[in-house]
């Protein structure tokens, strides 16, 4: 028995006595001798409580006290007769309850090595009668199959004698059935033998009869792989100008594909030339407004030039339009000069190619119109009517001319 159940088993004991009327005191004290004695425990207020479920922590320490005082005094032993001196007597007491408790002590503790002993060899016999059981069924079991086997084979040997008997009564019997058995056995060998030439001369007709379809199959294969070429080079005849006119459209398709490329291409330089006439319409643009400022200074200059001469503006144009008609010679254009420059109008297209706007430039206060398309000058002269003059009549003005 462990502690715990020691423990339940103490417990059991304290409901017992507190149902037959025992006091607090006989329960504290009960708890004790069992702590003391049977468990080896010393007794504290905790466990006493723990096994009681009652009692105050001023009552259960006296009761403890009176414990301790009870063994003290059932400890003393009287060494009487008078052969110590007292003083000594009741010191030989307490050595001796002393002596007692260790006694005690030491016979508990040889009582629980002898008892876990007993309880291991306890176990150990339980273990090992459980193996022989084990045994005794595994043994039991294998001589009731013994037993089985052998009146087995008890049963086979009487029914091998019975054999045995049997043919040894009927073995003329048996031999005749041999015989007849073997005559037999040749017949059927016989009819076998007849069966397997019919069976050969058979296989001999199906090989013939198979030589032959394969030499139908020959030929019909040949016969197929005629047709077969027929029909592809008919197929080739037929396909042939189908050929011819997708070579032609794929012809086609690349004349209009190159066509594309050369509309896109001249779509190209179209752009690039109005680019172009956008970018030098731009710079003649600046040209003007850089120049704005030379013409008004010119027709500063002009005015003043018409006040100092007193030349009069009707005659003046009508020097010009006699000039761009070509009706004035050379000679008298330089002797003109500069007096009528300033009503001398600009003529609006090219002569010569019709589409240009002429240009007049001033280099050293010589004057030279020019054609930007196609680049038709007429030369530097002295005078704006000089230089309009042989714009107009086509002949540039000659080097000793101008000198």
């Amino acid at each position: 028995m462990n502690s715990d159940e020691e423990r339940q088993a103490i417990r059991q004991e304290l409901e017992q006595m507190r149902a037959s009327g025992a006091r607090r005191q006989d329960l504290s004290l009960h708890a004790c001798k069992r702590l003391f004695f049977d468990l080896g425990i010393r007794p504290s207020m905790a466990t006493v409580r723990e096994l009681t479920q009652t009692g105050s922590a001023s009552d259960i320490p006296k009761d403890i006290d009176s414990f301790w005082e009870r063994i003290r005094g059932a400890s003393k032993v009287r060494v009487g007769a008078g052969l110590i001196p007292k003083a000594l007597e009741d010191r030989a007491g307490e050595l001796l309850g002393e002596l007692f408790q260790a006694a005690m002590t030491h016979a508990r503790s040889t009582l629980d090595e002898d008892r876990a002993t007993m309880q291991h060899q306890v176990e150990a016999a339980e273990q090992k009668t459980r193996e022989a059981e084990i045994r005794l069924d595994a043994s039991e079991e294998a001589i009731e199959r013994a037993e089985i086997r052998a009146d087995a084979a008890w049963n086979r040997i009487r029914e091998l004698e019975t054999e045995l008997a049997a043919a040894n009564s009927h073995g003329s019997a048996h031999q005749e059935g041999l015989q007849a058995m073997v005559r037999r056995l040749e017949a059927e060998t016989e009819a076998l033998r007849k069966r397997l030439d019919i069976e050969q001369a058979t296989n001999a007709g199906l090989r013939d009869r198979i030589d032959a379809l394969h030499a139908d199959m020959r030929q019909s294969t040949e016969h197929y792989a005629q047709q077969i070429k027929d029909a592809v080079a008919e197929a080739e005849r037929r396909v042939k100008p189908m050929l011819v006119e997708l070579d032609s459209l794929r012809s086609m398709a690349a004349t209009y594909q190159s066509g594309v490329r050369d509309a896109s291409r001249k779509e190209f330089d179209f752009i690039q030339q109005i680019a172009s006439s956008k970018a030098r319409g731009d710079r003649l643009d600046a040209q003007v407004r850089e120049q704005s400022d030379e013409i008004d200074a010119l027709s500063k200059e002009v005015a003043a030039l018409r006040a100092q001469e007193g030349i009069d503006p009707a005659i003046a144009g009508l020097l010009g339009a006699l000039a761009g008609a070509g009706r004035l010679t050379p000679d008298e254009v330089r002797a003109i000069g500069t007096l009528a420059d300033t009503q001398v109008a600009l003529p609006l297209h090219c002569p010569k190619c019709g589409d240009g706007e002429p240009e007049l430039s001033q280099v050293d206060h010589r004057f030279e119109l020019q054609c930007p398309e196609c680049e038709h000058s007429s030369g530097l002269g002295d005078s704006r009517l000089q230089a309009v003059a042989q714009f107009l009549s086509g002949r540039p003005v000659s080097a000793s001319a101008t000198n």
